[in-house]
Formats: structure tokens, sequence, C-alpha cells
């Protein structure tokens, strides 16, 4: 009994990435089979009409960044819109960087909050001065696309019941290998996902970067939750629990800069994974509530991914003490990652998938494929992080409490090279 218990144990831990991975090809291919058969499949409809898009930029010391991402918000192709920039108690020139660029440009207001107050409210504050019902909102280091909009919208006209749209974040930084790794990150894991997540019926969660929402529906639930670390993550949830659908839009491109140190990288995954707890410990009750049962699929691969990164840890920590303690009675274990060849299939399996997305993603950026020898480091490096930064997070979430407000901290926006 307990030698099938353990092998039971080792399946899961060696095939459950595999199957997931082939879970997300092939709802990712059906979602490419759909678009491609769209007839605006290359460049944005023109619209029913032209409402007022509110872009809200929340910044927190981002004086390196704000004209760059307010000028490329400006020139947004899209005849309707107005641009909000939401100063959220920054202690460096942020203040004064967007003041000057209001006064020059009448499509720009801003918004100052005296303390930082956390994303979450800077993105309330933006919503409540304007008149528009759709709100797209981007990060401070952020370049819009200028069609994005205009992409986005056409998801809200198709359909009143949907509330959100999230675009496609691209990475601009590439100087180093954290930042070439993440290029395919971004298509092979986080494009591909939501891709999936689309055809099989719910998203994860909205791009914190980029994504546009509908102001009612955002009432409804009570706007962006200010105790969360991830409002992106928790807005989705909200969002669909209440009914409302979530749609992915590839076409809608922003570009984003990202960590390129070890530290930046562990800080943002660590915030991550600590926002993926909180919602999983807010939306727990779900399994229990029929009526959401559309939600059942997200919340078991929540649970399911959280005990995958226990036990990965418990054999690793076996493995080694094997070779320390060889006179212990425990089960006969080879390397976690070598187990009878299923390392080098999940290797190859990683690629393939990287391959796969990288085709689809192909007419989205130029030169795509040339990240692809960059690639083969992101199971030695980012599992590593991703896995340690899961099983640090949740007992970290839980030592945190309820109700304390998530506050803005400076991130990491990658290698500063001198033009």
């Amino acid at each position: 009994m307990l030698q099938e218990l353990w092998q039971s144990v080792l399946n899961f831990v060696f095939y459950y990435p595999l199957f997931m991975s082939y879970l997300w090809m092939m709802g990712a291919l059906i979602f490419y089979v759909k678009e491609r058969k769209d007839p605006v499949f290359t460049q944005p409809q023109v619209l029913q009409e032209y409402p007022l898009v509110a872009v809200l930029i929340p910044c927190f010391n981002e004086g390196d960044n704000a004209e760059e991402t307010i000028t490329q918000a400006l020139a947004l192709k899209y005849p309707n819109f107005e641009v909000i920039a939401i100063n959220d108690g920054s202690s460096d020139n942020t203040g004064e960087v967007l003041n000057r660029l209001a006064a020059q440009h009448p499509r720009l207001r801003v918004v100052h909050l005296a303390e930082n107050q956390g994303k979450a409210m800077g993105l309330q504050a933006g919503s409540l001065v304007t008149d528009a019902e759709y709100l797209l909102g981007i990060d401070g280091d952020a370049l819009l696309d200028p069609h994005a909009a205009s992409w986005m919208l056409r998801h809200f006209q198709r359909d009143p019941a949907v509330a959100a749209v999230t675009g496609n974040p691209r990475i601009r930084n590439r100087s180093t290998l954290l930042g070439r790794v993440q290029v395919g990150e971004f298509s092979s894991i986080i494009g591909m996902i939501k891709r999936a997540q689309r055809t099989y019926g719910r998203i994860f969660t909205v791009s914190g970067a980029i994504t546009a929402f509908r102001k009612s529906a955002v009432h409804q639930v009570g706007y962006w939750s200010h105790d969360m670390l991830t409002e992106d993550i928790d807005i989705s949830w909200k969002l669909q629990r209440a009914g409302w659908k979530i749609e992915f839009e590839p076409n809608a491109l922003v570009w984003v800069l990202m960590p390129e140190t070890l530290q930046g990288l562990w800080k943002q995954r660590l915030r991550w994974a600590m926002g993926g707890a909180q919602v999983l410990n807010k939306n727990i009750d779900v399994i229990f509530k029929p009526k959401l049962n559309y939600l059942w699929p997200l919340i078991l691969e929540m649970m399911l991914t959280l005990v995958w990164s226990y036990l990965l840890l418990l054999l690793c920590l076996l493995w080694m003490l094997s070779f320390c303690l060889p006179i212990l009675p425990l089960p006969e274990l080879q390397s976690p990652f070598l187990l009878q060849g299923v390392g080098i299939v999940l290797g190859a399996t990683c690629l393939f998938q990287f391959m796969v997305s990288k085709w689809m993603d192909s007419r989205y950026e130029k030169n795509l494929a040339r990240n692809y020898f960059w690639m083969i480091w992101y199971p030695f490096m980012f599992w590593l992080i991703t896995v340690s930064a899961s099983i640090v997070a949740f007992p970290k979430m839980l030592l945190r409490g309820e109700g304390k407000r998530a506050r803005w901290i400076s991130p990491d926006r990658g290698i500063k090279c001198d033009s």
C-alpha cells in the first residue's frame, strides 16, 4: 500500500506539468483557429460607435518612464479618448513630469494622491473622475499600441456580458538573459494559458499591464480591492463570480519593462504567488457553490499546482536525504528531474510548447524566433524561482493577515543603459 501511494505521488509530480502543457497547447490552438476565422484577423474593425475611453495610468515613482508612457498613450488612434494619470504619492519627480505634460496636452488629466495608497486605489480614483464607461488601464512604464482601444472595444460591443478585455503584454527590455527568457515566457506560458483558458471557459486573471474594463461592471463588484497584493487577479475573480465574462484580445499590445536581476525577479514572482494565494484563500468557497461551477476548473488548477509544488519540494528533500543518510529506510528514488527519462520528455515538451507559442505570436512581434535559443534556460531558471515562490507564498500570505492595504513598492524595471 505504501509503495503504491509513493508511486502515485511520483506519477503526479512528474506527469502533472506534462498533462497541463498539452492541455494549454490544445486550448491555445483551438483559440488560434477560431481567431483566424475572424474577418478582422489582421486589422481592427470599424466599430458601431466610438464611446469615450479613459486610459488610466497609475504612477508611483515613475519619473524615468512617465513621459514616454504618457506620450505613447496620447498617440492612441481612437477618436474619442482621454488619458488620466494618477500620481500615487510618488517621492520622486513623477508629479512634476505629469503636471508639465498636462499643461501641453488637453487630453491629459492628472490626479495627485497625497499618500501612497496602492495601485487599486489609484485605479479607483481615476475611474471616479471620468464619465467614460470604458476604462483602459496600463502600467506606468507601459507603451500602448495605437490600435489597442479599437481591438478591445469590439468585444464590449459584441457582448453586453463582457466586463473586461485583457490585452497582450510584450517585453521591452532584452539586454540580459533574464530579459530574453521572459520574452519567450510571456508568449509560451502567459499568452498561451490565456488563450487556452478562454477556450475552456474562464480566465484566471486579466493582465495588470493592459486591461479594458466596463465601468458599470467594476462598480457593481465594488471596484478593485485595496488589500490584495495582485489587484488584477482579484478583480478577475470578483467579476466572474458576479457572472460577467472576460475576453482575451491578443492584438491589443502593450510593451512593458520587466526585472532583469534575480532579486527583482524573485520579488515580483513572490508578490504574484502571494496574490494568487490570497485569491485562492478568498475564493475557495466556490467549490461548495454549484452555481459557480464554471470557476471550478480554475480553483482546482490552483489547488493542484500548490500541492504539486510542495510535493516536488518533498521529493527533492528526500532525494538529498538519501545521499546524506543512506541507512534510513527511504524509498528508492532517482533525481526528481531525471526519473526514468521523464525529465527529458518534460524538457522536450517545454521546448515544443515554446515553438508552438512563437509560431502563434510571430505576427505580433518580428524576429521572435531569435529568442528561442535562450528558452532552454527556462526550466532550470524560472521553474526553480516560480516553484520556490509558490512554496514560500502560502505561509507568508497566512502570516500577513487580512485587511492590510497593498501599497506600492518600486519594482525592478530592468538594466538601464546609457544611450
